[in-house]
């Protein structure tokens, strides 16, 4: 058959459902075949928009998604979209076009080294120079997208090879059963958790992952041991539960910090060091234990003593039989002051009607409307760190935000994505105004696809963010402001539905509504930003006390 037939029977093989991307030139024969399959195509309006979208489904389901670029600038469009899935471990596979590696009549036209460019941001990159390597490229970059730690893997397509003709057939992929921890790693972890007086659970991005919700709420429940989470590990426990402590990586003045700082024993499942660190490893201070499918990367914040190395479900469950319930010596009476003051704080500003919103009502009325197993998609901005605060996940991955790349821009095409995943769950898209602008014309995509979803834009005309830390640092306001269009008519403009309330409260009852009307959906919403430094700052704690 033809290679690009053959590419593409090699993606169904796969699993592959849909790929996200734009058409080019130099990828037209693997377009048609995409056609003659039945595969889904969905056309996105930058190539950005479909790395993040791609992305975002291998974050939500394990399974690499897959995005399309031509050459030369479609395939330069992906370099943040590849940055953001290796830095957030998400598996994606990217498939871009080229001129024909061994005739072509022009030139250097649009030619960039796209392999030199991705080496640095993937885990694997080539170019495709036969027919007969499509079978087995294709399924090892797969194999080492979504093999731990995930990331973002890529291929270039030239436009003769897609040509030309195989005899191979697609290689089926495998179950790969990960490795479990030996015994004595396992033995000597329940003896460091069982010999500690504080010892305090933390939830990383790993443990997102691969879903080892289940046994970490064993865990909890069992050992009855304390835990906190990073912003990428938040709802793998029901952060309603009694023995939550909060989310770490805000400030150093936060309660749960103070649990931190009072625990000598952290037991850290699932941590990302590609995160901002939850906290700073000192000598002698407290034993950490590591929970990971691979060995810690040690820098000089994270050096734990004690590492169990493996599938991390299976780590979990047989420490929790081996440690069996809470012991007698354990004193958690720090950490429930802390607890105490964390519930004060979160309950806090949560019915303020001020106008423009306090964002800690905006992160009720988000709460408030929406299902368990909603999503809410951030973009990334100064309201990221009020969500990642003030929301209490119920569920893994209801709250997708990226604390790994941190990017602006991925909020909307994360949304999509998400709703393309799971057609029948609420999906709300958080963006301030500039991140927003950033991928808005994606809003076609969502009108044109018939989705049901809501984006709320946060506006404050500026790059809020970046003008609270130079605020912070005594600097004056300068380069912040920017103008805005009118969103109501803007989103009109693509065939969305636009809302502007004008409280607080209206804003919860039109959220409300736009989630249950169905259609696409963008609300208006000028945010206060004044209360930053007191409730996100170093003095939090102290703020909140008073």
């Amino acid at each position: 058959m033809k290679a690009s037939d053959l590419f593409v029977k090699a993606l169904e093989a796969e699993g592959v459902r849909c790929v996200f991307g734009l058409p080019g030139e130099e990828n037209l024969d693997l377009l048609e075949s995409m056609r003659a399959s039945g595969l889904r195509l969905v056309v996105t309006r930058h190539e950005q928009a479909a790395g993040f979208m791609a992305a975002t489904w291998g974050r939500l389901t394990g399974r690499a998604g897959v995005c399309l670029a031509t050459l030369g600038p479609g395939a330069t469009n992906l370099v943040t979209a590849a940055a953001y899935a290796q830095l957030g471990g998400m598996p994606m596979v990217m498939v871009t076009g080229q001129k024909p590696i061994r005739a072509s009549k022009q030139g250097h036209f649009q030619i960039v080294d796209v392999v030199g460019m991705m080496r640095p941001l993937t885990k694997s990159t080539r170019t495709l120079i036969s027919a007969e390597h499509v079978s087995s490229a294709v399924r090892e970059a797969f194999r080492r997208a979504e093999e731990e730690r995930p990331g973002a893997t890529h291929l270039e397509l030239p436009e003769d090879v897609a040509r030309d003709s195989s005899e191979a057939t697609p290689l089926a992929p495998f179950t790969l059963r990960r490795p479990v921890a030996d015994e004595a790693s396992i033995a000597q972890a329940v003896e460091t958790i069982s010999s500690a007086r504080r010892p305090l659970l933390m939830i990383g991005a790993g443990a997102n992952r691969k879903l080892t919700s289940e046994m970490l709420r064993v865990f909890v429940d069992r050992v009855g041991m304390p835990f906190f989470s990073t912003q990428m590990g938040k709802g793998v426990v029901d952060e309603t539960h009694p023995l939550w402590m909060g989310t770490a990586a805000l400030s150093d003045g936060d309660f749960v910090h103070r649990a931190i700082e009072a625990s000598d024993c952290i037991v850290n499942v699932g941590h990302d060091v590609i995160e901002k660190p939850p906290f700073v490893m000192r000598d002698n201070r407290r034993t950490v234990v590591h929970l990971n499918f691979s060995s810690a990367e040690v820098d000089p914040v994270y050096f734990p003593q004690v590492q169990v190395t493996g599938d991390i479900a299976n780590a979990v469950w047989r420490i929790a039989e081996g440690v069996g319930g809470p012991r007698a010596h354990w004193d958690f009476s720090s950490f429930e002051r802390a607890r105490m003051g964390l519930d004060a704080q979160l309950a806090r500003g949560i019915d303020d009607d001020r106008f423009p919103i306090y964002p800690a009502r905006l992160v009720a009325e988000v709460r408030r409307a929406m299902p368990d197993d909603g999503i809410v998609c951030l973009d990334n901005g100064m309201y990221k760190l009020w969500f990642a605060r003030y929301y209490r996940c119920r569920r893994p991955n209801t709250l997708l935000l990226d604390n790994a790349l941190a990017t602006m821009g991925a909020g909307l095409p994360s949304a999509i994505a998400a709703r393309l995943v799971y057609p029948r769950r609420k999906v709300v898209a958080i963006c301030g105004d500039g991140g927003f602008m950033m991928n808005s014309q994606e809003l076609e995509t969502a009108v044109r696809l018939r989705m049901d979803l809501t984006v709320v834009v946060v506006r404050d005309d500026g790059y809020g963010m970046i003008r609270w830390k130079q605020g912070e640092m005594g600097l004056p306001d300068f380069g912040m402001e920017l103008g805005n269009p009118d969103f109501v008519r803007y989103a009109e403009a693509y065939g969305a539905r636009g809302h502007r309330p004008t409280s607080a409260s209206e804003f919860g009852t039109t959220l409300a509504r736009c989630l249950e009307s169905g259609g696409v959906h963008v609300i208006d919403l000028p945010i206060d930003y004044s209360d930053n430094s007191r409730a996100l700052g170093a003095g939090a704690e102290e703020a909140a006390a008073r």
